[in-house]
């Protein structure tokens, strides 16, 4: 599985709360920053998961990953 290609642009703040909150909906202004970094929900990419109504969510392969970073793993 590729990386997530935002990951090294987002602030640390932002990576800080999606590590925190892994698995729970990303809230507009962390979407904005991801977008801001790169990212594009629209993309059909393999770290998007659902748009809810809180959110959009990653994807749980997406999840997985920013789980293996925080844990220091290879993702």
């Amino acid at each position: 599985m590729d990386g997530i290609q935002w990951w090294e642009s987002l602030d640390a703040g932002a990576k800080e709360w999606l590590i925190a909150h892994n698995g729970e909906p990303v809230p507009a202004d962390i979407s904005a920053k991801i977008v801001a970094a790169g990212g594009d929900f629209a993309s059909g990419r393999w770290w998007v998961g659902e748009e809810g109504p809180e959110g959009w969510q990653l994807s749980d392969e997406a999840v997985d990953w920013i789980e293996a970073v925080a844990n220091e793993e290879a993702p």
